[in-house]
């Protein structure tokens, strides 16, 4: 027997098994060998599911009803009903009991085969009322789960359709590790969004009989489809909740309905609290025992946030207050809506005040359920107790990613004093191992790394005359400005710096404003009516001088005056990447998500709370370029790091927050080296490679290299010298590594190819530095007419073939240089305004091959190319409208995905 047929032997033992375990557990099992048997038994199965007979004709219009429409849409078909009109017996049918979950019809069944762009057969499909709505995919023992996950996107864009466009939960499994994930568009598909099923204790329920125990067991799959799977409507998403925020929702559930008391959430920051709290809350209005769900916020612009995920999670389902009279009009009024946001500075206004409290009075002993957001700030003063104290019948819950206990409270009441008992936790060593959160690279910066004499002055001299002094501030300064583009990956990302209360924010304004550099730098801060002026000028009119430097950077016309419209138009450039730098005190250091800040640069005393929250804004997950979150330090915060860590999450976990220091790295290069060289000498005999099992070990080592490479670029100390393989013979491998690539993605391997299922993780060689603009600099100095130009022009082209996104320029520019280049003369034009003639020519030439080889007309295949270039989405209507010849359905199929493919690959060859 073949290494081949040992493994597929190997993953039917493994779908075996698990059918047979599903079995056991109550799971009908199913033969189903195509889409035709698979829709005969959907037919049957909602036949049952609705106690009745459809008709062949009635059929077919659910079927029709339910091929239309995208996967998003035909989630909400799912959840919906259907209307069937009889003479004397109309009715609506069901496709998913979401009331009584278990109550729903559950089969298993395998290997079902459905064509596509290519045939595929499916490992294991779990059937709801004969819908597929859960898809597992197995690889064997040993292989990596990544492999399935890669298997389901190919699927994505190969086979599915029909009903299984009704998938909502991916299951993937090698046998030892599991994990889900909901179904979405290809391109909505990222492996970082994939989650392992847990207990109530956190701990992780790996192995796929374990799994199919409980994740798989009838009603708790049936009870997460129907109540744990959240359709976003801003982003068109199916969101399925991970194990502890289930876990969370149904504790505050069971102590609101059942136990009757008060009671906390912690879950760290960046672990997905809000919508954890939006399905608790959403729950909790459903109920008919509850009057209202008040969910209360301590920030105006965290209140405005809210309604806007809460409303993309439930479109129209939350009942905003933009003032004080919109909240008692909401909290008085039946049949409003029962789900109501607003601050907590309202809600205690309208508990507070004469009118306002009488106009409350009916409600005010009511079923109310109070849900604090980031229960460790506000909620601790005076207005909490009025609160509660108004609304007698009322029940408490809080939320935090930082509690407050006796070691943080500075003498104040506890999380645990306000609320209760804690009714579930998810703390930060959790999440990051989790890959939920990102761990943190904390560099201090002339703080408790001592490596000379001037740092060990920081330690001994604390004063504000020292901290503020102007030459300290400069040398920060640079240092920001020098280290910026390592730190944030050339600009891929963006960074804060967070700076001590008092004056100090305006010298560091001013100091950047007067400095040579390119960088965009906004700040903004809160203000008093009543600051002493005796030292400087009001805050609010400095504050203006520098709104005025952003109005005219970005086009704006702000004020301090618009404070609020000022402080969205900030947090909105923050989080699209057009400030390079922010400037704050105390503002954006909680509740400010940004997949793209990746930096804080830290310049004050931050401890427990404060300082998780703060470094907490750099940790989300994004990409794989995206490897932690980066703390620069320029105090000795060393202690308050380790203390808040052993604080929110325990003495033992900072090695699994903190990301080792910059040796480390090095270290680990230089054994990845070993096992290289160990391999191959050189990137030739990589090359040479003639196994598929050599050429396998060969990318999985040097994939680990760039691993670890991209985390050795974020150090600013970083130098070849320190590791032990010179730049280029790096780039020679990392050529060699990209050419394996080539030969896979063109499929000049012959055969099914082990290489096939490895991800390249190609995005960790890109780089904006290297780009056609950089090479048109080396072309600008190439000279045909010296020594050195055969081996300049080859040096070129080796450049190139280093970086993925210069492979497919390659003919262009060879064509370029030896047709063109000799030519220009410099008085007339230059190098880059040929070039950009150039290529507007050959790219229309590629246009018209593709307009004569595909047989279309060219007007209107002309309108296909500028739609896609214009808006990124290609018309297939479009493209078939531009057939010059008739075509039957499957042949105009597969032509319009050629002439996608074409299409794509025209716009990323020509595109720069």
């Amino acid at each position: 027997m073949n290494g081949s047929s040992m493994s597929s032997q190997s993953e039917a033992v493994l779908e075996n098994n698990l059918i047979r375990r599903l079995s056991e557990n109550g799971y009908e099992r199913v033969k189903i060998r195509n889409e035709s048997e698979l829709l005969s038994n959907f037919r049957t199965q909602l036949d049952k599911l609705n106690k009745c007979q459809l008709t062949d004709e009635e059929f077919e219009k659910v079927v029709l009803f339910l091929e239309q429409g995208s996967i998003f849409d035909k989630a909400k078909k799912l959840r919906d009903h259907f209307f069937i009109e009889r003479e004397n017996d109309s009715f609506y049918i069901k496709f998913l009991n979401q009331k009584d979950w278990c109550k729903n019809i559950f089969q298993v069944t395998n290997q079902i085969t459905v064509k596509g762009k290519h045939e595929n057969r499916y490992d294991v499909t779990l059937l709801i009322n004969g819908l597929p709505l859960v898809q597992i995919e197995l690889k064997r023992r040993g292989m990596p789960l990544k492999e399935a996950f890669d298997q389901i996107t190919r699927y994505a864009t190969h086979s599915y359709k029909g009903l299984f466009n009704y998938i909502q939960i991916f299951v993937v499994s090698n046998g030892v590790n599991t994990k889900y994930f909901a179904n979405g568009l290809k391109q909505d598909l990222q492996y970082e969004f994939t989650f392992y099923w847990k207990d109530e204790n956190n701990n992780n329920i790996l192995s796929l009989d374990d799994f199919a125990d409980t994740f798989l067991e009838k009603c708790n799959l049936a009870k997460m489809i129907s109540k744990y799977i959240v359709l976003n409507e801003s982003s068109k998403r199916l969101m399925v909740l991970r194990a502890y925020q289930k876990y969370a929702v149904e504790a505050v559930i069971h102590q609101a309905l059942d136990i009757k008391k008060n009671g906390y959430i912690w879950h760290t920051t960046g672990s997905g609290k809000t919508l954890t709290s939006y399905k608790v809350s959403q729950l909790l209005a459903e109920d008919e025992s509850i009057y209202k769900v008040i969910f209360v916020v301590d920030r105006r612009d965290l209140d405005l946030q809210t309604n806007k995920e809460f409303n993309s999670f439930c479109d129209g389902c939350v009942n905003t207050t933009k003032h004080t009279g919109a909240l008692i009009k909401n909290l008085t009024t039946d049949g409003r809506g029962k789900l109501v946001t607003t601050t907590i500075q309202k809600l205690s206004k309208a508990v507070k005040t004469a009118g306002d409290k009488t106009k409350l009075q009916n409600i005010k002993d009511k079923n109310i359920i109070l849900i604090f957001d980031e229960c460790h700030r506000s909620q601790f003063g005076e207005m909490h107790n009025v609160i509660t104290e108004f609304f007698t019948n009322s029940l408490s819950f809080g939320f935090t990613g930082t509690p407050i206990f006796a070691k943080n409270s500075d003498g104040t009441r506890t999380t645990k004093d306000i609320f209760g008992k804690k009714l579930h936790e998810y703390v930060i060593k959790d999440a990051i191992a989790d890959n939920n959160v990102l761990g943190f690279s904390v560099d201090y910066h002339g703080g408790a790394k001592l490596k000379s004499s001037k740092d060990k002055e920081v330690i001994k001299i604390n004063t504000k005359e020292f901290l503020e002094s102007d030459k300290r501030l400069n040398q920060i300064v640079d240092y920001i400005i020098e280290s910026y583009d390592n730190k944030t990956r050339n600009r891929e990302f963006n960074a804060m710096f967070t700076v001590d209360r008092g004056g100090v924010i305006h010298k560091y304004y001013e100091l950047f404003k007067n400095k040579k550099h390119d960088l965009k730098i906004a700040t903004i801060f809160t203000f008093k009516a009543n600051e002493d002026l005796s030292e400087s000028e009001h805050s609010q009119d400095l504050l203006d001088e520098y709104i005025k430097d952003y109005n005219a950077m970005f086009k704006t016309n702000f004020s301090s005056d618009d404070f609020k419209q000022y402080h969205a138009d900030v947090s909105k450039r923050m989080k699209n990447r057009e400030i390079d730098l922010l400037l704050v005190v105390d503002m954006f250091l909680t509740g400010f998500d940004s997949k793209f800040l990746n930096t804080l640069y830290v310049d004050k005393n931050l401890q427990y709370h404060g300082l998780l929250q703060a470094f907490s804004r750099t940790n989300r997950i994004f990409n794989r370029r995206k490897s932690q979150g980066n703390i620069v330090c320029f105090r000795n915060l060393k202690n308050n790091v380790d203390d808040a860590i052993a604080l929110f999450s325990d003495a033992n976990a900072l090695e699994d927050v903190i990301l080792p220091p910059y040796e480390t790295f090095v270290e680990w290069f230089n054994e990845d080296l070993k096992r290289l060289y160990a391999l191959v000498k050189s990137a030739a005999d990589a090359l040479n490679l003639k196994s598929e099992k050599d050429k396998e070990s060969f990318v999985l080592i040097f994939r680990d290299l760039i691993r670890n490479k991209n985390k050795l670029d974020i150090f600013t100390e970083f130098t070849w010298d320190d590791v032990e393989i010179a730049e280029q013979e790096f780039n020679d491998f990392k050529s060699a590594y990209l050419d394996i690539h080539e030969e896979i993605k063109t499929g000049t391997v012959e055969g099914e190819s082990i290489l096939s299922d490895i991800d390249f993780e190609l995005e960790l060689l890109r780089t904006d530095q290297i780009n056609v603009d950089y090479i048109l600099n080396l072309l600008a100095d190439l000279d045909k007419n010296s020594a050195s130009y055969e081996h300049d022009k080859n040096r070129i082209i080796s450049i190139m073939k280093e970086h993925e996104n210069l492979r497919s320029k390659i003919d262009l520019i060879e064509k370029f240089i030896n047709e063109q280049l000799g030519n220009i003369d410099s008085k007339v034009t230059t190098v880059s305004e040929q070039f950009e003639d150039f290529m507007r020519d050959e790219r229309r030439k590629a246009m018209c091959e593709i307009v004569d080889e595909e047989e279309l007309k060219e007007a209107v295949a002309r309108r296909v190319f500028e739609k896609y270039e214009f808006s990124g989405k290609i018309d297939e209507n479009l493209i078939k409208e531009s057939f010059i010849h008739k075509l039957k359905f499957k042949e105009r199929k597969n032509k319009v995905n050629t002439i996608k493919f074409k299409i794509q690959e025209l716009f990323d060859k020509f595109d720069y």
